[in-house]
This record gives C-alpha cells, sequence and structure tokens, in this order.
C-alpha cells in the first residue's frame, strides 16, 4: 500500500506578486485547494516539506494544520531551471475517488532495430490516463528493448501499473523504429548556406498568480 504523506499548511489571507515573493524569499511556497463544487482556498506550505513529498513519488496527500483534507497535487509551478517550486495547486479527493491527469512518456532500454540502421522516434511523450490518488504514477515507462526495423509501439502495448488505466486512444502511435533518411548532399549544402538556425525550445517559466 502507498504511504499518504502529509503536509503542514497554512491560510494565506494575503495574495499578490509581491506578497508571494516574500513568501518564497522565506521559504515558503502559495497554493490553492480547490475541487468538489466548493470555494478555493489559498493555502501556504514550506518549500522543503512539498520538495520532500515529490521525491517520494506520490501527489497523494493529507493536508493538516490549517484544515484536514484529503488532496492531490494536481500541479506544480517551476522556476525557469525546473530547480524549485514556485506554486502548488491542491484538488479535493476522496482515497477511492478515480482521477484522470496526464503525465510524462519515458522510453527505457536500447532498440535492437538502430543496430540495423534504424533511428527510434518518440511520438507522444504525453498520455492521459484514470486511476485512484494513491496508485497515481509520476511518469509512464516504455520498454523499447524489443522495437526493431521497422517497428511501431501503440498505447495499447505499453505495460501500464496496476490500477492505471490509459484514457489515450489505444492506437496511438508512442514511439516508432524507421530508417534513417538520407539528405542528399546539395540540399544539405543549401541549408548551410541559409545560415538557419535550429528552434530551441526551452522550458517555459512558470506563470505567477494573475492577482496584482
Amino acid at each position: 500500500m502507498v504511504e499518504i504523506k502529509q503536509l503542514a499548511v497554512q491560510l494565506r489571507q494575503e495574495t499578490g506578486k509581491r506578497r508571494n515573493r516574500r513568501l518564497r524569499a522565506s521559504g515558503v511556497i502559495p497554493a490553492v485547494l480547490y475541487g468538489h463544487k466548493q470555494d478555493s482556498v489559498s493555502l501556504s506550505v514550506q518549500a522543503d516539506d512539498v520538495e520532500a513529498v515529490l521525491r517520494h513519488g506520490s501527489r497523494f496527500v493529507v493536508l493538516t494544520g490549517a484544515l484536514n483534507q484529503r488532496a492531490f497535487i494536481k500541479e506544480c509551478q517551476w522556476d525557469t531551471w525546473g530547480q524549485e517550486v514556485l506554486h502548488v495547486d491542491f484538488t479535493r479527493v476522496s482515497e477511492h475517488e478515480r482521477i484522470r491527469l496526464t503525465v510524462p512518456v519515458e522510453l527505457r532500454g536500447e532498440a535492437p532495430g538502430v543496430k540495423d540502421g534504424g533511428v527510434v522516434k518518440q511520438v507522444l511523450h504525453e498520455i492521459e490516463v484514470e486511476c485512484e490518488p494513491a496508485s497515481a504514477p509520476e511518469k509512464i515507462e516504455v520498454n523499447i528493448n524489443g522495437l526493431g526495423l521497422p517497428g511501431i509501439i501503440h498505447v495499447e502495448n505499453v505495460a501500464f501499473p496496476e490500477g492505471v488505466r490509459p484514457l489515450t486512444h489505444g492506437t496511438t502511435v508512442v514511439v516508432e523504429c524507421n530508417e534513417a533518411v538520407e539528405v542528399p548532399e546539395e540540399e544539405a549544402e543549401a541549408a548551410s548556406a541559409d545560415g538557419a538556425e535550429p528552434e530551441v525550445i526551452g522550458r517555459k517559466k512558470a506563470e505567477e498568480e494573475e492577482e496584482a
């Protein structure tokens, strides 16, 4: 059985960017609790406590202190470098309630098709699943040790953790291995001459609360 971590929270009376910056400077993170058709509640929680829960790998928690409520860490907003949590969204849940969430997909292993000259391309990077809060995975790992050339792994071929049901259609392609496409030398030289630079996709900086 998954151990349910506790998080001590306090009610947050003041909101706004300036106040939130002061909170973070003191090691406290602003948070919001919502869901179950009840009013949203502004909270604050110790940054170290949140990071400890995230390291533990479970997002199902019991909020204590200012209130007593089972909750699920629905979303964390991170800084530009992905090192510090800036804000936490909690949603109210019951222990056996089934929830929907989107989790990242990670490839594991080495595809034999690569040795035959193939190239592995991950098509699906996130997948929507349904499960009880205590079973919520941090990620879905896809084993590609059997991916030959040519080869395709669909959602329906992925082994999901017990109690986790995929909502993404089963025929959706997760990863494929195909023959490498050679670029004609003339085209490569033309592209080089154009001086085009590849697009760099950076991590989007987490937005702070909209309240002034």
